[in-house]
């Protein structure tokens, strides 16, 4: 099928005229049953959507006429599929699900970070309470969301997450932590990531002026690239390595989860490697009409590039997941933000909305005027959990679901008055997740439902969800301001530069 058959396929979507959202209700008295899924403790309810049986067979048609279903089999089987780098994608073979021979490097890996982990719970490495983790991207996002998400209970380690460049995030946790009691844990595909290879630098001497004798004993390493760990002063039994084939924002089930299996115990880590396996195995076996990360991607699809929506929110309604839409924010804009198709062609419709987020309710007074009164078409996902992560009165987890249940309710419904001001158009579109607890296991599947969703998404689009190309111009051009000076760049950069250095 050619290209031009594939943007008939996109005007036949384009051409169909969406109902209101009250209006789908009213006609399809079954929209419940075909646009709700229960998968693995979650329900995923797109029935606030403007989905209906048409559009969704269109988006089907689009998925068979640009090979979802091999592409889905070439990511599961190890292709390189990453076609702008030549290399695999294999996030999936790090939970079983994979290319026999990736998943046995990934089982290998698995039972070398284990075996660090019992030593150091066996003191092996000295009396250790703290744990400082420098990364930046995917190699902080993914474990700071595990353990503020389920180590809220945990007393096992005190972990830190430091990311940012900014000299204030380490001086917190230095302020805070003992340094003969630290382990440092420095996270880094390359091992040359110059914000945390200044950020390990400033941690390693701050150990040795604590007064620690053998600072780099405290070191364990996370990368692709063990040689340069081991040039950077690493003991090579400390490193813990991870496939090329793993992309920064997909690693958290990697080696990358090391300070998430030492805070939360490893066999939390194992129950969430096997969610995100169920949610692999729903993706792979289920057919598109069930199917919740392709039926997200349709959501996704119809409202960015059908409908103009420019942004997506994300809302979290529960404490645990605060971090989520920080989360989503790299995994689906790093990898779809993208202007060009995986062969190199100008991509002549929208690709990935702004993420953006928040927490309810927080949120609700805050955004949420814009959302339901503002002039911008704002697709809406709620996340939620039955069971509250809590002991309090029974009366606040209560409060929090009734108002994300009752805020996707007002988006569709809307309220008419005379009053302008006070007048709610509705057939606001809305997405709603309801876990029902927040565990390993299903904060597991809803990451991994995450990943194939923009997985899905990229196949549609036809472009290379993989690389990221876009983040590297900018680091380039610092690295020119250090070394080369102001001279090239344009007078407000100069400018800039010479306020701030002098």
């Amino acid at each position: 099928m050619g290209m031009s058959d594939v943007d008939g396929i996109w005007g036949g979507i384009a051409d169909t005229a969406a109902r209101s959202l009250t209006d789908l209700f009213t006609a399809e008295p079954d929209r419940l049953s075909r646009f709700v899924i229960d998968e693995g403790g979650i329900r995923f309810d797109f029935s606030k959507t403007h989905l209906d049986a048409d559009i969704v067979g269109r988006f089907a048609t689009l998925a068979e006429a640009m090979g979802l279903a091999q592409k889905r089999d070439d990511l599961f089987s190890g292709k390189r599929i990453n076609v702008t780098e030549d290399r695999a994608v294999e996030h999936s073979a790090e939970r079983g699900q994979g290319a026999p021979e990736s998943v046995a490097r990934a089982r290998a890996f698995h039972a070398r970070m284990r075996a660090l982990i019992d030593a150091i719970e066996a003191d092996a490495l000295g009396p250790i309470r703290h744990v400082l983790h420098v990364g930046i991207g995917g190699s902080a996002l993914g474990p700071d969301l595990l353990i503020d998400a389920l180590g809220r209970e945990a007393d096992r380690y005190d972990v830190a997450v430091v990311s940012n460049v900014d000299g204030a995030a380490l001086d917190e946790v230095f302020k805070r932590f003992d340094p003969t009691a630290t382990l440092l844990v420095v996270a880094s595909k390359t091992f040359t990531t110059t914000e945390t290879m200044l950020n390990a630098a400033s941690a390693l001497a701050w150990l040795e002026q604590g007064g620690v004798e053998d600072p780099y004993g405290r070191v364990i390493a996370l990368t692709a690239s063990p040689e340069k760990a081991v040039e950077w002063g690493v003991d090579e039994t400390r490193i813990l390595p991870f496939a090329e084939s793993v992309g920064g924002r997909y690693s958290l089930w990697s080696s990358i989860g090391f300070p998430a299996a030492l805070a939360l115990g490893w066999d939390a880590f194992e129950e969430l490697l096997e969610g995100a396996a169920a949610m692999d195995r729903h993706f792979r076996l289920t057919p598109i009409e069930r199917n919740a990360p392709a039926i997200a991607a349709f959501v996704d699809l119809y409202y960015a590039a059908i409908r103009g929506a420019e942004t997506r929110g994300v809302f979290a309604y529960d404490e645990r997941l605060r971090l989520l839409p920080s989360y989503l924010q790299q995994l689906e804009m790093e990898s779809n933000g993208k202007q060009v198709t995986a062969d190199g062609q100008s991509i002549h419709r929208p690709t990935a909305p702004i993420t953006w987020g928040g927490v309810g309710t927080d949120a609700q007074h805050a955004v949420f005027q814009l959302l339901h009164q503002g002039t911008h078409l704002v697709p809406v996902e709620f996340i939620a959990a039955i069971e509250p992560g809590h002991v309090l009165d029974e009366g606040h987890h209560r409060q929090l679901l009734i108002n994300a249940f009752a805020q996707g309710a007002a988006l569709m419904a809307g309220k008419a008055s005379e009053d302008p001001a006070r007048a709610y158009p509705g057939n606001r579109p809305s997405t709603t997740i309801l876990l029902d607890r927040v565990d390993p296991t299903r904060l597991g599947a809803l990451l991994a439902f995450y990943e194939h969703r923009v997985f899905v998404n990229g196949v549609l689009l036809g472009l290379n969800s993989y690389d990221q190309f876009g983040v590297e111009l900018g680091k380039a051009i610092a690295k020119s301001i250090e070394n080369e000076g102001t001279d090239r760049f344009d007078p407000s950069t100069r400018a800039l530069i010479e306020r701030a250095f002098g």
